[in-house]
C-alpha cells in the first residue's frame, strides 16, 4: 500500500493515520469526496481513508454512495476504510455495501485502526497471490519422485538440503525435462520461506515486449493498454521465492535491471520513478550453455557471475537408469489416482525397452508416455503396443509386426537369441 489518500479536514484524524501507517511513501489529504475522486482518477491510490464526521447530515453521507462506487471502479484493488461516527453506523453499512472495505468508529483508537489496516493488508496479499497462484497446482505426492538410487542425483539432493535454508541464489542446470521446476519447488518447501509465496516464471514463454512488465510491474499509463497499475512478480514474491526458468532467454535490455535486483534488491516499475525493494529469494534454471552465451555476447558476464553463485547440475535420465523403476512406480500411482484404472505395472518387455531407450525428453518424456499408454490400455498391465514404436523397435519381439504369442517357438527362440546378442555386443563395446 504505497499511496494513501486521507479525506478529512480534521488534523487529529490525519495525524492518527500517519502515526499508524509509517511506511507509506506518498500521502495526500483532501477535505471532500469529489476532490478525492478527481485525484484518484489522475493517479490511483492504494489506500483511502474517508472521515464521515465532516459531513453535516446523514443524507449527505448517503449521497456519496455513487462516489464510493466510482473510487472502486477506477481501481478495483483500492482499499477504502471509513471513519464513522457512532450515530451513523446504519448508513456506514450502506456505504460498505456500496464498495467500502472496512470502517472504524470515531473517536478512533490506535488499536482499532491498526486492526483495520492489518485486515486490508492481508486481503490485498491474498488477492495478489491468488492472481498468480490460481493455476499453480501443488502436488505433494511428487515428493516421492525425488528419491534416487543414482549417486549423481543423491549429490543433487544433498546440495539442495544444504542450500535450501539459506537465501543464496541457486542456478539449476540440466536438459529439458530433467525436473528443474520440481527441484526449485523442493528448495522452496525446505527453506525458511516455505510459508511465503512461490512464484514461477517461464521467461522463454513471455514475449520480449512484456517480460519487463511481468517481472517488475508497470504504472498506469506506462504504455498503451496499461489502464491501471500492475504489480510485478518480484513485488508479489515479497519475502518468498521467485523461480525464473530459462534465464538464458532474457533479452540484454532487461539483464541490467535483473543485475540490479541481484546486487541490491532494488527495482522500479515500468513507467515509474519510485525505487522498490525486493527480498525475494531467486532460483534460476536453464538448459542453455550460459558460458557460451557470454562468449557470444548474448548474456552479460557480470550477470552470469551473479546468477552462478550456487549451481546444481541435474543429470539426464539416461545417466540415472537405476531410477527408472522407482520413477515409473511413482508416476503409475499418480495415474491410478487420476484415472482410477486397475493397472498394476509394465509388461517385462516394456521394462527392458525402457532401460535400452535414450530418453531425450528425460523424466517429462517418461511421464508423458506412461500417461498415454495408461489411457490406451484395456488390460491390467501396460503393454508395448501402447507405447511409441521408436521406443521399442526390437526388444525380444517386433512390436510393429506381431506379439510374442503369435510366434512359433522356433521364431520366438531366434528373436530372443538375437536380442541377447545385440545387448551383449553393445555392453561389450561400451566397456
Amino acid at each position: 500500500m504505497d499511496r494513501v489518500l486521507i479525506i478529512s479536514s480534521r488534523p487529529d484524524t490525519v495525524s492518527l493515520v500517519r502515526e499508524n501507517h509509517p511506511d507509506l511513501s506518498d500521502c495526500v489529504q483532501v477535505d471532500a469526496l469529489p476532490k478525492a475522486l478527481e485525484k484518484h482518477r489522475q493517479s490511483p491510490f492504494d489506500l483511502i481513508f474517508a472521515d464521515l464526521e465532516q459531513f453535516d447530515t446523514i443524507s449527505e453521507i448517503s449521497r456519496n454512495r455513487e462516489t464510493i462506487r466510482s473510487l472502486k471502479k477506477n481501481n478495483p484493488l483500492v482499499k477504502l476504510i471509513l471513519i464513522a461516527p457512532r450515530n451513523a453506523i446504519r448508513e456506514t453499512f450502506h456505504l460498505i455495501k456500496a464498495g467500502a472495505d472496512d470502517y472504524v468508529t470515531s473517536p478512533t483508537s490506535k488499536h482499532e485502526l491498526q486492526l483495520a489496516l492489518a485486515a486490508c493488508r492481508d486481503e490485498v496479499s491474498h488477492a495478489l497471490e491468488l492472481d498468480y497462484l490460481r493455476d499453480h497446482f501443488w502436488k505433494a505426492e511428487w515428493l516421492d519422485i525425488v528419491h534416487s538410487f543414482n549417486p549423481g542425483m543423491r549429490a543433487v539432493f544433498e546440495k539442495i538440503r544444504a542450500v535450501a535454508p539459506t537465501i543464496a541464489t541457486v542456478l539449476l542446470l540440466g536438459e529439458t525435462g530433467t525436473g528443474k521446476g520440481l527441484l526449485a519447488r523442493l528448495t522452496h518447501w525446505h527453506s525458511l520461506r516455505c510459508d511465503k509465496p512461490f512464484i514461477a516464471v517461464h521467461c522463454g514463454a513471455i514475449p520480449e515486449t512484456l517480460i519487463e512488465s511481468e517481472l517488475f510491474g508497470h504504472e498506469q499509463g506506462a504504455f498503451t493498454g496499461a489502464i491501471r497499475k500492475k504489480l510485478g512478480k518480484f513485488e508479489v514474491a515479497r519475502n518468498g521465492t521467485i523461480f525464473l526458468d530459462e534465464i538464458g532467454t532474457i533479452p540484454p535490455s532487461l539483464q541490467i535491471k535483473l543485475l540490479q535486483v541481484l546486487q541490491d534488491g532494488t527495482f522500479s516499475r515500468v513507467g515509474g520513478e519510485e525505487t522498490l525493494h525486493s527480498d525475494a529469494r531467486i532460483i534460476f534454471a536453464t538448459n542453455a550453455d550460459l558460458e557460451k552465451l557470454v562468449a557470444e555476447g548474448f548474456f552479460r558476464k557480470d550477470l552470469y557471475y551473479r546468477v552462478k553463485i550456487f549451481p546444481i547440475e541435474i543429470p539426464p535420465l539416461r545417466e540415472r537408469i537405476e531410477d527408472l523403476t522407482h520413477l515409473t512406480e511413482a508416476f503409475l500411482q499418480k495415474l491410478q489416482k487420476r484415472y482410477n484404472k486397475p493397472i498394476s505395472g509394465l509388461h517385462p518387455s516394456v521394462t527392458e525397452a525402457f532401460r535400452m531407450y535414450g530418453w531425450p525428453g528425460n523424466v517429462r518424456e517418461l511421464e508423458n508416455v506412461l500417461e498415454r499408454a495408461y489411457i490406451l490400455e484395456r488390460s491390467n498391465m501396460l503393454m508395448p503396443q501402447n507405447f511409441p514404436a521408436d521406443m521399442m523397435p526390437y526388444v525380444g519381439f517386433r512390436v510393429k509386426d506381431r506379439s510374442m504369442a503369435d510366434l512359433s517357438l522356433a521364431e520366438a527362440r531366434q528373436l530372443v537369441i538375437e536380442d541377447f546378442e545385440k545387448r551383449y555386443i553393445r555392453d561389450l563395446l561400451r566397456r
